[in-house]
């Protein structure tokens, strides 16, 4: 027994060392290739997951036929089946790339505010409602 204490001591010891490693986070990436690249890999993750979801459906839909089938046949009561959304075929896989965005300075953030195009929106002059004192 004593001999096999030490292996998982030491075992343990380098798996504790090690973690901090695993979860470290990787940089993102620095060329617009490989923001594209990695922008249209997690399109067709997602698309794979929808038709993943879409051959569930469609095995779960033969399943169920099968069985009321086979239920009936053997003059066992088959109850109503339940209304269910239709499944979702997702189409063949199409990736079209995000519009770029302008840089802050091209957007007009820095810009000034336009001219006032319309009076203000009250009927009294401005001498009433912010009067001057008069100078000396």
């Amino acid at each position: 027994m004593k001999k096999l204490t030490l292996p998982l001591n030491l075992c343990a010891l380098v798996l504790a060392l090690a973690a901090p490693a695993a979860w470290a986070k990787l940089p993102p990436p620095a060329t617009p290739e490989a923001k594209a690249k990695a922008a249209e890999a997690a399109a067709k993750t997602a698309w794979s997951g929808k038709v993943d979801a879409y051959k569930l459906c469609q095995a779960q839909d033969r399943v169920a036929a099968k069985y009321r089938a086979s239920a009936s046949a053997a003059g066992k009561p088959v109850a109503a089946a339940p209304a269910t959304p239709p499944c979702a075929d997702p189409g063949p896989f199409v990736f079209t790339p995000p519009a770029e965005a302008k840089p802050l300075e091209a957007s007009g953030a820095h810009s000034p505010a336009t001219t006032a195009a319309s009076p203000p929106s009250t009927t009294q002059p401005a001498a009433t409602t912010n009067p001057t004192p008069k100078a000396q």
